[in-house]
């Protein structure tokens, strides 16, 4: 009996599933001139916002992996990160994913499992404290072009950091030891500098694919009113712009952000791009859950920490910006 009700709740997910796309898809149809021009919007927003602060550093990233430095420059850290029960390569992981910003650090962390460096039930304990935007993105294109103030970035990015780190390294302490494994490692990879560039140009191809894709989904829901009754609670607290804003921004972030920038309310736009920028909206947490279920982290525990890192981001965020 167990079975044919789990099977009739799978039947019916694909359903809605279906249903939705289907839905979804005749409304490019039948507004072709809306929403084939917000597709390139999406693309152009991404080309402006995250390929020039995401690819360069993607590249450096997968370099450092590959080559196994990253992994040998953890070991100083060795100590400090084994106060917090976590692996060795937590150090090097968390670096990598702050200077190179989502999904990089998802990335990172496949990159090591993958490798044989790190353990599924690592990779568990790792998964938030590696899920970070980068300061180029926060602090260029949020602050400086977004909001026309680069120490709003700062600010934001100041925050950010504080509530990933604090809430990830607390709740680690929860959790077991890491304890050296044997694990099985991967071969040396013979082309590093060809695979790195290869590996970048298709993870950063393919964040521009999300982009694009949910920014035409916000733009859907917008025009038919799907979020309205979150949208009407909303406004009742935080205002019509930025209840309209972080709609949008729960689906892709870059949006959200820079639509609460136009709604120009100081703190309190600040300090919602940072909730959202922290939470990365459904564009970015899929994008990142592409690397990390992989790796056996569970997708509703994932996306439940982070509403949390961003919370905190927003509460830090009204207290100092």
């Amino acid at each position: 009996m167990k079975i044919n009700r789990f099977k009739f709740f799978g039947y019916l997910k694909y359903f809605f599933l279906c249903a939705a796309l289907l839905i979804f898809g005749a409304a490019i149809i039948i507004y072709p001139e809306r929403y084939v021009n917000c597709c390139f919007e999406g693309f152009a927003m991404w080309a402006e916002c995250v390929l020039p602060s995401l690819f360069p550093f993607m590249v450096i990233t997968l370099i450092f992996v590959k080559t196994g430095i990253a992994e040998k420059a953890s070991l100083p850290l060795k100590r400090a990160v084994g106060i917090f029960k976590l692996p060795p390569a937590a150090g090097a992981c968390f670096l990598l994913s702050l200077c190179s910003g989502y999904p990089a650090g998802s990335r990172v962390l496949c990159e090591f499992y993958e490798n044989g460096a790190l353990s599924a039930s690592d990779c568990k304990k790792l998964a938030p404290l590696c899920s970070t935007s980068g300061p180029l993105f926060i602090i260029g294109s949020v602050g400086f072009k977004m909001f026309g103030d680069k120490f709003a970035g700062v600010k934001i990015l100041v925050a950010h950091v504080i509530a990933v780190a604090a809430t990830s390294l607390i709740a680690s302490l929860f959790t077991k030891k890491s304890a050296p494994k044997n694990l099985k490692r991967a071969p040396a990879d013979k082309n590093v500098l060809y695979n790195s560039f290869y590996g970048a140009v298709i993870s950063v191809a393919v964040a521009g694919g999300f982009i694009a894709f949910f920014f035409v989904v916000a733009k859907f829901f917008s025009d038919f009113s799907i979020f309205y009754p979150v949208e009407k609670l909303l406004s009742k607290v935080i205002g019509k712009e930025c209840a309209s804003a972080i709609c949008s921004g729960i689906i892709e972030a870059t949006t959200g952000c820079r639509a609460l920038a136009a709604a120009g309310n100081g703190k309190l736009s600040v300090a919602l791009a940072g909730f959202l920028i922290t939470f990365g909206g459904f564009s970015i947490l899929l994008q990142q859950l592409g690397y990390l279920t992989k790796t056996g982290v569970k997708p509703l525990k994932f996306i439940g920490f982070k509403l949390i890192q961003a919370g905190i981001c927003f509460g830090l965020l009204m207290l100092i910006a």
